[in-house]
């Protein structure tokens, strides 16, 4: 039987599949409202036969989406427009996920195809906050670096936009605590520091990831799983590293997270990454040995590949990106290729495979 085909249990909610589409901002939101291209992306994965859909960074506060652009939470008035996609796709057989997210010091930034470079204020843009007065790259101007109470107030944050996720029907939460984003600004050295209780040693870097977790968790329904995304490298020397990964993967254990989304980078601007197929199973391989599950993620692209990190121990989930912008019916292609067994959409059935 195909590893990738068969399904996954966590707490309460049951996956038909491995096959997972990664969170990739779509920046078509206005004032954080969802929209029908919204409605068109997420819905056509669902009937192509993903197994989970987790929704792009949902900003949790207007100061932490990364663009004009993205989807928030931070609004009851956003809950009803994502609750009709949630909706069309559980119909549909898919579970619904949701990142929350706070971008920090990486925020108001033009969409990519207007530049992607940092907004000026009179520009549409606004003040960013970080752990530390450390811009994100030469030439940017200075976040603001959050007090105590500022700190409270992104808990806050995560706390709300997790309850109106539940409200708007998903399954599933992630908590965003990568590619250079607050939390993970909080986790680097590189990025943090501070000399309060939310820096210096590891136990206060990774602070503000298990507050988080724990505020999201109280409001989540105990049924419903957690993950958190992490970079689990900054690739660089002084960064947070592999070894860190592992040991906040023993941590969060305790603190209601289900499964480590491993992904790397994006919290140094001139980082040198080894792109390649693959090329971070090694560390979702790593994180899972602590006991956790763990999901793979970069630059999956074939049905055996997937197949082989299953079926091979390296992680539980395999996160697929860039494969699933190109082709939405990848799962269903995919389950031709390794002989499974799935059910095509019944408006598609003259298309389905003969056997």
């Amino acid at each position: 039987m195909s590893m990738l085909f068969s399904p996954l249990t966590i707490r309460g909610v049951t996956l038909r599949n491995r096959i997972v589409m990664s969170p990739m901002c779509q920046y078509s939101a206005t004032d954080g409202f969802a929209c029908d291209w919204h409605m068109t992306h997420y819905g056509s994965r669902a009937i192509g036969g993903a197994g989970l859909i987790i929704f792009e960074a949902t900003g949790v506060a207007p100061l932490g989406r990364i663009s004009p652009g993205d989807l928030g939470l931070w609004s009851d008035d956003h809950v009803d427009g994502l609750r009709r996609i949630v909706s069309f796709i559980h119909d549909h057989g898919a579970v619904a996920g949701i990142q929350l997210a706070h971008a920090g010091r990486k925020a108001s930034s033009a969409r990519p195809w207007e530049g992607g470079k940092q907004l000026d204020e009179n520009h549409g843009g606004w003040q960013t906050v970080a752990p530390s007065v450390i811009p994100f790259q030469p030439g940017e101007r200075a976040p603001l670096v959050l007090d105590s109470e500022g700190i409270k107030n992104v808990i806050a944050s995560f706390k709300a936009a997790a309850g109106r996720a539940k409200a708007a029907g998903f399954k599933i939460a992630e908590i965003h605590s990568a590619h250079g984003y607050l939390v993970h600004e909080f986790l680097s050295p590189i990025s943090n520091r501070r000399t309060d209780e939310y820096g210096g040693s590891f136990a206060n870097r990774i602070r503000l990831l298990v507050e988080v977790a724990d505020a999201v968790r109280s409001v989540w329904p105990e049924e419903n799983p957690v993950f958190t995304r992490i970079s689990s490298t900054d690739y660089t020397e002084g960064g947070w590293t592999i070894g860190e990964s592992v040991r906040l993967a023993e941590v969060l254990k305790n603190h209601g997270v289900d499964l480590v989304d491993c992904s790397s980078g994006g919290n140094v601007h001139d980082a040198v990454i080894p792109f390649g197929p693959g090329y971070q199973v090694q560390f979702s391989e790593a994180v899972r040995k602590t006991g956790i599950l763990t999901s793979a993620v970069g630059l999956i692209t074939s049905s055996r590949q997937a197949e082989a990190i299953l079926s091979e121990g390296k992680a539980d989930l395999v996160f697929m990106g860039r494969e699933l912008l190109r082709n939405p019916y990848f799962p269903l292609h995919a389950a031709s290729e390794l002989d499974a067994n799935v059910s095509w959409p019944v408006q598609y059935l003259r298309a389905a495979p003969k056997k």
